[in-house]
């Protein structure tokens, strides 16, 4: 019995440009594969395959109208990307705080 690879988390879903690229695509309109991919410089198969990366992690959504698959974003997985980030944003903060205190008491 084979074992299945775990699905892409949104992590490792956003780790690579060409998929990241193809989120901002799709963040104002659903679009056929065969536009998406008129904007890259690699074959429908290429993009079909970032396609079912950020498919597997809930990114994009497809449907089929007549012969052709559309995709849209779907944002909602993101919010747990966000979370992540909020966390070390705050820990940024506090470090420019500090440094902007220690240039600001090393003018006097």
């Amino acid at each position: 019995m084979a074992a299945t690879a775990p699905k892409p988390d949104v992590f490792q879903a956003i780790a690579d440009q060409t998929r990241r690229s193809l989120l901002r695509l799709l963040v104002d309109q659903e679009m056929p594969v065969t536009a998406i991919t008129g904007h890259f410089p690699m074959t429908r198969t290429a993009v079909s395959k970032h396609l079912r990366i950020l498919s597997d992690a809930g990114l994009v959504k497809s449907r089929k109208v007549g012969r052709e698959t559309r995709y849209r974003l779907q944002p909602e997985p993101l919010l747990e990307l966000k979370k992540w980030l909020d966390y070390y944003e705050r820990f940024w903060e506090n470090k420019m705080a500090a440094l902007q205190r220690y240039v600001e008491s090393d003018e006097e």
